[in-house]
């Protein structure tokens, strides 16, 4: 469902733009130079279509020793992700979250080459026509983007409630060679689900009874 453009949007991504990475040349740099974005080093974890931002400012506020970048495509959905962060602030003392709006197909050409941890997608559109699999963020040539700026051992994780993009995923996982360890189709009953953050979908999906399809992979 397409999300009804925000009134005074732009006015209101400004209002916060302490958050919003808007030069990214500044992530040219993010191995070597953090403090262009981040006031202390800290390892770079980042999710990849962050939505509303319930996951990327939980995550942020439940472990303040990782800096996070929250990377969304709709600029409408980024406001509302960024006012959250704005009117969570208090409850990051160290400062440790970022967003970016922009498209995933750039990162390669955006972030600097092995500088980032670990990379979260959270219930990604699926693009259930089959033509469309190219678009899938689990495809082979979106991994292949994702190892280009993960470090050695950076690692990958996965929740969706689509089981064919789950089984898609799992399958390009196995042809580009990376690591299972761990993989589910009821995440929320396995020990692995403890302290897990939820997204808005995710929330939404379990209190229908819905299974979630989860997997984390080794680059």
């Amino acid at each position: 469902m397409r999300m009804r453009k925000k009134k005074h949007g732009a006015e209101r991504i400004a209002a916060c733009a302490e958050y919003l990475i808007s030069d990214v040349t500044h992530l040219s740099t993010l191995g070597s130079n953090q403090t262009a974005i981040f006031p202390a080093v800290r390892p770079i974890h980042m999710e990849i279509g962050c939505g509303k931002g319930n996951f990327a400012v939980g995550m942020a506020v439940a472990h303040p020793e990782w800096n996070f970048i929250a990377m969304e495509r709709v600029s409408d959905v980024a406001c509302c992700a960024l006012e959250k962060a704005k009117a969570a602030a208090s409850d990051r003392p160290g400062d440790n979250l970022r967003f970016l709006i922009g498209d995933a197909q750039f990162l390669s050409d955006w972030v600097e080459p092995h500088s980032v941890s670990r990379i979260y997608l959270n219930f990604s559109d699926p693009w259930p026509k089959k033509g469309y699999a190219k678009r899938r963020l689990t495809h082979r040539n979106f991994l292949a983007l994702y190892k280009n700026i993960l470090v050695d051992g950076g690692e990958l994780y996965l929740k969706t409630d689509n089981e064919g993009l789950f089984d898609f995923s799992m399958e390009e996982f196995e042809a580009m060679g990376l690591t299972v360890l761990f993989s589910s189709r009821d995440f929320h009953k396995t020990p692995e689900a403890e302290g897990n953050i939820m997204t808005e979908y995710e929330a939404n999906f379990s209190s229908q009874g819905m299974p979630i399809y989860c997997a984390r992979v080794k680059f």
